[in-house]
């Protein structure tokens, strides 16, 4: 078997967490881009991944970057995942092997995995040695930005799915720098005192069980997240997570030495090279590696056995498309440090659209399933009524 060819798909759909009919009036709201990646093979097996990144930009610049990849990986063994996961990062060196290059060979890795267990008719839970738990434990979200009241009713409606782990980044509306991207570090007094009220209120409705995390997305300056720590510290966080950008590891151990609310890092970084300096001077309490972005399946359980010798948990972040909530949950079947996969909102049955195979979340879990490989075929019929012109199939 050889790879014919990789195809990446830019897809413009519906988000899967419009919960109100304010949501669905926002134009901005009602569309997400996704980039699903099809690795074609001379046998008629066909592999899926995802990137999907957090622009339009960084979108269109993989989907670019995936057409040369193709023509590199063209006549290769889909077999040998492990030498085509260098290939491609190798190739890269000179460039840059962080970000856009990890992001590509995230994509064609899960898609790798993919086409592997299909072929040998195994889940890719199993190809790991076999799960060490019956269904994979998930978190979710209430919507960002919305008042006390609001935000209390949305999160009692979450708990009572059975979810019991909440994430959210109460400090809304951002500082007025941030809308031109530069990051200053500063917040407003009016975010701080309603992010704080908002923590509050859900605390409050949910009461002390269920695990509330607080996402910083890497906005402050040391000096401002320290504060919004020991703000929190009453409130029983679960984590604070990113609270200073992931450039200086500096400024990590500064909150990290200035507060007791344990830290979570990593969307944000990439490859087991990345990882290893959060673990070797413990500047984190749990890390976050996205499946789709720190180098696929392969590279994730490999941060995750790094993970496990420091009994750090790991938990995936996931904020694109079900490709990417079922790869993070596949490579955790078999880690016994895993502690929740990411997910955007407790009901995702809006993913069904895209996909042959609908996702099995039952309370705080997602089960999958014994079909091969990830389990699920995109439905192409539904790619191709939403793909971005000159972005597809």
């Amino acid at each position: 078997m050889k790879i014919a060819k990789i195809t990446p798909w830019l897809i413009s759909a519906p988000r899967p967490y419009l919960d109100t009919a304010n949501d669905m009036k926002n134009e901005a709201l009602r569309e997400k881009e996704y980039v699903f990646v099809e690795v074609s093979t001379d046998e008629g097996i066909t592999g899926w991944g995802e990137i999907t990144g957090t622009s339009a930009v960084s979108n269109r610049s993989v989907c670019a970057i995936l057409r040369h990849v193709s023509d590199l990986l063209e006549g290769d063994d889909p077999r040998l995942i492990e030498m085509i996961w260098n290939k491609i990062f190798r190739a890269f060196t000179y460039m840059g092997s962080r970000g856009a290059t990890t992001n590509v060979i995230s994509a064609i890795d899960i898609a790798l995995w993919d086409i592997r267990g299909k072929v040998l008719g195994l889940p890719i839970s199993e190809l790991f040695g076999g799960p060490v738990r019956d269904g994979i434990p998930i978190y979710t979200h209430p919507q960002s930005g919305s008042s006390v009241e609001d935000l209390q009713q949305h999160v009692e409606a979450i708990v009572e799915t059975g979810q019991k782990a909440i994430k959210l980044d109460p400090f809304q509306p951002h500082h007025e720098e941030e809308a031109n991207g530069y990051l200053t570090g500063k917040l407003s007094a009016e975010s701080e005192n309603l992010g704080i009220d908002r923590i509050a209120g859900i605390r409050e409705a949910v009461g002390p069980d269920i695990e509330l995390m607080i996402d910083c997305h890497a906005r402050f300056d040391a000096p401002t997240a320290i504060r919004l720590a020991r703000s929190l510290e009453q409130y029983n966080i679960w984590w604070m997570e990113e609270p200073v950008g992931v450039e200086s590891t500096h400024a990590l151990k500064q909150v990290r030495e200035n507060v007791s609310v344990p830290i979570c890092v990593g969307e944000r970084l990439h490859t087991r090279w990345d990882f290893l300096p959060i673990l070797e001077n413990e500047l984190a309490d749990f890390i976050m590696p996205d499946v789709t972005w720190t180098g696929g399946i392969s590279e994730i359980k490999k941060i995750a056995t790094m993970a496990e010798a420091y009994y750090v948990p790991i938990s995936p972040h996931d904020a694109s498309g079900p490709i990417n909530v079922l790869a993070g949950a596949h490579a955790m079947a078999s880690v016994p440090n895993h502690y929740r996969v990411e997910t955007t909102k407790a009901n995702l049955s809006a993913y069904n659209a895209y996909i042959d195979h609908a996702l099995d979340v039952r309370g705080d879990k997602i089960y999958l399933s014994d079909r091969p490989g990830l389990g699920i075929e995109l439905d192409k019929d539904f790619m191709r009524a939403h793909v971005v012109a000159g972005y597809g199939g």
